[in-house]
């Protein structure tokens, strides 16, 4: 393995490379289970006003990584060097060490969807929680451990491959679902009225928007490895509006298939469930291999961006030495490692919970949005510091805010269950922190970082005993 002072031959990723990943990392099995989540939720009006919400949240978050990408072009790994470069080192760490448990669990969930779908045909798997399930799961976890390392190279090859496949099916499912679509269904799946307010169907909703478009910053994140700089940004926002509309639009075509309270009973993906409805088995079947090869691309995706995290927040002196390790293929090994181990460590607490699938879903947004909200309040931050530039700036500026509104009002969406239990992952992480500062020699708190430290460490207890007391459950 090499160490950081080698110098490996860097994989120089082109615009259309990076497009793909970030159509890859967000293409994955949060579109597969759109129409259940939704329609759990709310009705065709929350709906649409839900992916207007998200869509127009989420662009502004693109637009944000855009900015930063131009004018912070020396900052790698973006979402976590945003947050250091903006608020210091433990609130940068915090958004390097959330941002990548976000992509392990994320990862979770695509193991758990596959054993669901392969479930219903081999009813040991249940619905990728049981036993047998951790097992294979655990199996595939580390098997793309040994492909990843052999290279950077290899993988985003096979992403951009798999990211061309996957979209298939799902583009298939909306044109059947076009043709299928029965007007009266549609109309009596419209409001949704069941479900309370429609600002609190809205709301409901708002978790499940952030998992699907998380890789939003995929270009970003691996920024160090763009053959031209800008092309990240142009990447980013051209990968967010290819994918907004398919999602929007898997979501509304299913509720003119069946009625809204038999979408929300199905089994996921529901999405196979709908189509088989439309058309008979063969829907279900094309439906579920679709998912398998989207499924593992999103891993690809996500499971390199989680390892660059670690890797670039180590060479910068925000996490132990060891992460610094690369081998001759360029690939961050003992950050790898480490990525799939945590990995595995929530395969096996997804035994223990009522809805695997939907907790470590929920779960991996709620541990995004600090690292988000960081990234969009620092853009907020340079355009301040740049308010003698023109009208760009000021479009920068607007920009920003509502980006950063938009995180705060997810925030609220999330409620305290899910706030609560990221803070239970974040605490222990900061041994981390504590480790790399003796590296160097350091203090380990400052007086604000200790403030800070303390309420993190206050959430998670607070977390732990609503666990045990019941008050919140997984």
């Amino acid at each position: 393995m090499a160490t950081e002072t080698q110098q490996p031959l860097t994989a120089k990723l082109t615009f259309w490379t990076m497009t793909a990943m970030v159509v890859g990392s967000m293409v994955g099995a949060g579109v597969f289970s759109l129409p259940r989540r939704f329609a759990q939720e709310t009705g065709i009006a929350g709906a649409l006003i839900a992916w207007t919400v998200a869509g127009a949240g989420m662009l502004m978050l693109a637009f944000v990584f855009q900015t930063l990408a131009v004018r912070k072009p020396h900052l790698d790994a973006g979402v976590y060097a945003y947050a250091k470069e903006g608020f210091g080192e433990y609130p940068g760490f915090f958004a390097a060490f959330g941002y990548w448990a976000s992509a392990c669990v994320g990862n979770v969930t695509y193991w758990v969807l596959i054993m669901s779908t392969v479930g219903a045909v081999w009813p040991a798997l249940g619905e990728g929680d049981t036993f047998l399930a951790l097992l294979l799961s655990t199996i595939g976890l580390w098997g793309f451990f040994f492909l990843i390392k052999q290279g950077i190279r290899e993988a985003t090859a096979i992403n951009r491959i798999v990211t061309v496949a996957k979209l298939v099916p799902i583009l298939v499912f909306v044109l059947i679902a076009l043709f299928y679509l029965d007007l009266k269904v549609f109309a009596d799946n419209f409001t949704g009225a069941t479900y309370g307010s429609l600002f609190d169907q809205v709301r409901g909703t708002m978790l499940v928007t952030v998992f699907v478009f998380l890789g939003v910053e995929g270009a970003s994140v691996y920024s160090r490895h763009a053959k031209r700089r800008e092309d990240v940004g142009r990447a980013t926002v051209l990968g967010f509006l290819s994918v907004f509309a398919v999602f929007a639009s898997v979501t509304i075509v299913s509720y003119g298939i069946l009625p809204i309270e038999q979408i929300a009973e199905l089994r996921q993906p529901s999405m196979a469930g709908v189509l088989e409805a439309a058309v008979g088995t063969w829907g279900k079947v094309f439906v579920s291999i679709g998912l398998i090869v989207s499924v593992l691309g999103a891993y690809l995706a996500w499971t390199l961006m989680a390892a660059e995290v670690l890797y670039v927040a180590a060479k910068d002196d925000d996490m132990p030495r060891f992460l610094r390790g690369i081998n001759a293929a360029d690939v961050p090994v003992p950050a790898l490692i480490m990525s799939t181990a945590l990995a595995q460590v929530f395969l096996i607490v997804t035994l223990f919970s009522e809805d695997a699938f939907s907790f470590a879903l929920d779960l991996t947004s709620a541990l995004t949005l600090i690292p988000f909200l960081l990234a969009a309040a620092y853009a907020v931050k340079v355009a301040l510091g740049h308010a003698n530039v023109a009208r760009g700036t000021r479009r920068e500026l607007t920009i920003g805010v509502i980006a950063t509104v938009y995180v705060v009002f997810l925030l609220f969406a999330a409620g305290l269950k899910y706030v609560l239990v990221s803070f239970i992952v974040y605490a222990p992480a900061t041994i981390l922190f504590a480790l790399t500062r003796r590296e160097q020699g350091r203090r380990v708190f400052s007086p604000a970082e200790l403030a800070l430290f303390i309420v993190s460490v206050a959430g998670a207890i607070v977390g732990i005993v609503a666990l045990i007391a019941g008050w919140i459950t997984i």
